[in-house]
């Protein structure tokens, strides 16, 4: 069993289309840093929302770092 699973860290669980879609939201700098998790919901980004421990707290940059190694380790596979 995965341990990441197990322990349900990161941005493991949500779906690449929608880390995708919170990048290009970025990109387009619609949204206000640090992110929070009331915000994150209210735009839609409910499993993002539940990992947002991995973005709390980062500015736009650092949120953009986080999502472009993701989505690149992900392509990866």
């Amino acid at each position: 069993m995965d341990p990441y699973r197990t322990l349900n860290v990161g941005l493991v669980d949500v779906p690449t289309p929608q880390l995708e879609n919170l990048l290009r939201r970025i990109l387009k700098t619609e949204l206000e840093y640090p992110l929070t998790k009331p915000t994150l919901m209210a735009l839609g980004y409910n499993e993002v929302a539940a990992a947002a421990q991995a973005l709390r707290g980062l500015d736009q940059r650092g949120v953009r770092a986080v999502l472009v190694a993701v989505l690149a380790e992900r392509k990866a596979r």
